[in-house]
């Protein structure tokens, strides 16, 4: 473009020393890092001025941040489109021209990388009670080496979570996107509840089935209005409706049982945009998470009541128990290494669990620390209470144990039938798990007949090392992928609320933004 290098690079430089308002002094920091580390040279030119591959790779990821539901506002696009566009267009660009194109790219591009690597939002500005540490992929070394890379389309994506949850979830976010966009789906009306094979009033049934049509339940190609073919009349609130009905709650977080209640509408009526902005909630809260759980890991979705433990041999899924609603007993999100597995091991009640509620109980029941195998035990000068090991033990026969902060470890139980409950928050805060036994052989790598030997016959309170930590995280994912099927788990402890708020402008851009977007794409296609 006849402009010597030396002066772009010149020009480069004396722009880098004073940062734009609009750029964050932390951003701006990783802006010059980058320049540092290549000598100051310009980033997106060549010997024939843009590096047509390299800048368009660029501008096709911003064109495309809405399929990750990262707000558009984050993204200099009017500028984009004046000074890129400005500079394609002449074929005598001035030296600060070209240097002011290539810092306004290199600004794009970290933060683009930046909000891929680890979120928009700070998970604790909104109180999501999220221990685990964002920013786990050095920002700096992972924005110069996906630089190098040929194709740079495709070292951007891979700053994205590299799970395939996370792009079942992206497809979902799009699918979501088109409903929104086409208006969302209409409130059922409020009416009495209803059971299979009651009746009411045809509309009502019309509207319900309508409903569930457009989040994906039902045969898509039947009458909106009317019951299928074939079945009952269209009062009857049928089999084949109810079933639908309880799929939907098995994959909204209620407990299954056909039936209309007042839970069901109230999830019925929740607006599709709200839906979508879940589902933008909890892309986000994916990339807060690490870019690698390792090879051999546990991870815990506490609003999903699942565990799963992953390795090169595949995965053992099993449902838990998490903690109660209420302060003091939620489960936080947080990442350790479990080191230990406990059989047959002591409870030793909590100072407070034995003040709120032991203590009370013995007070009113002279029979009740012998009915419960509960005995004294000095703990540092101060009278305890535990649970002897045993079948009775709240802790059953086994737990795993990955020191926190919080005093949360993953454990057996006796009280089997919560299992068969679909919302289950019962504990004090610690995982019940449903196959503590599988569990066990799968961290020793002991078979089963040892695992039961310990648990049931071996020696109270054994504890056995691992030979190697193996990672356990405990995560709050309200809007996840199982089975090819979109979940939305029950939002336990009310957390959604405020990072639906935090995200709410990347499905809902402005108008200015839309048309800057639009006009980013034609540059790109040009």
């Amino acid at each position: 473009m006849g402009v010597p290098i030396g002066d772009v690079t010149a020009s480069i430089q004396t722009q880098l020393t004073t940062r734009p308002e609009s750029i964050p002094a932390d951003r701006w920091r990783h802006i010059k890092q980058l320049y540092t580390t290549y000598g100051h040279v310009p980033l997106w030119l060549e010997a024939d001025g843009f590096s047509q591959s390299r800048s368009k790779a660029l501008l096709r990821a911003v064109v495309d941040v809405r399929t990750d539901a990262l707000r558009l506002d984050a993204y200099p696009l009017e500028e984009l489109v004046a000074t890129v566009g400005a500079v394609q267009a002449t074929k005598q660009a001035s030296a600060t021209q070209l240097a002011s194109a290539d810092v306004l790219l290199t600004a794009t591009y970290v933060e683009l990388a930046e909000d891929l690597l680890t979120g928009q939002v700070d998970p604790k500005s909104i109180e999501q009670d999220w221990h685990i540490a964002t920013g786990h992929e050095p920002i700096d070394s992972a924005v110069a080496r996906s630089l190098r890379d040929p194709q740079l389309d495709s070292a951007i994506a891979r700053m994205r979570p590299r799970d395939a949850d996370y792009d079942a979830l992206r497809r979902s976010l799009v699918r979501f996107q088109s409903i929104v966009a086409s208006g969302g789906w209409a409130v059922v009306p409020a009416g009495k509840a209803l059971k299979p094979r009651q009746t009411d009033k045809p509309a009502r049934l019309a509207a319900l089935r309508a409903r569930l049509r457009v989040e994906g339940f039902g045969a898509p190609g039947a009458a909106p209005d009317s019951a299928p073919t074939g079945t009952a009349s269209a009062n009857v609130y049928n089999t084949e409706l109810a079933g639908l009905v309880a799929d939907f709650q098995a994959r909204h977080g209620i407990a299954v049982d056909s039936a209309l209640g007042a839970e069901t509408m109230q999830s019925l009526n929740v607006p599709a945009q709200y839906r979508l902005a879940q589902i933008a909630a909890n892309l986000e809260r994916y990339r807060w998470l690490p870019r690698s759980f390792g090879g051999r890991y546990i991870i815990v979705n506490v609003p999903a009541f699942r565990l799963e433990a992953h390795d090169s041999t595949g995965t053992l899924e099993m449902k838990v128990i998490v903690g109660e609603e209420f302060e003091g007993k939620t489960t936080p999100v947080f990442a350790d290494s479990m080191e230990t597995v406990v059989f047959r091991p002591y409870w030793n009640i909590t100072p407070d669990i034995q003040e709120q509620e032991t203590a009370p109980k013995i007070a009113a029941d002279a029979k009740y620390m012998d009915a419960n195998d509960l005995e004294y035990f000095k703990d540092g000068g101060e009278t305890r209470i535990r649970q002897k090991p045993g079948p009775k033990n709240s802790l059953g026969l086994v737990k795993f144990l990955f020191p926190n902060a919080f005093n949360i470890y993953l454990h057996d139980t006796p009280d089997d039938a919560l299992f068969a409950k679909d919302v289950r928050a019962f504990s004090h805060g610690c995982i019940r798990l449903e196959k503590p036994e599988e569990l066990a052989q799968w961290a020793l790598g002991w078979d089963a007949v040892r695992v039961d030997s310990a648990m049931q016959q071996g020696p109270d309170n054994q504890s056995t090392k691992l030979a190697k930590k193996i990672p356990v995280y405990i995560v709050y994912a309200t809007a996840y992928e199982r089975d090819g099927q979109l979940y939305f788990g029950n939002d336990l402890y009310s957390r959604d609320a405020a990072l639906v708020e935090a995200v709410t402008g990347s499905i809902a851009p402005p108008e200015t933004a839309l048309r800057s977007l639009e006009a980013l794409r034609k540059l790109v296609q040009d």
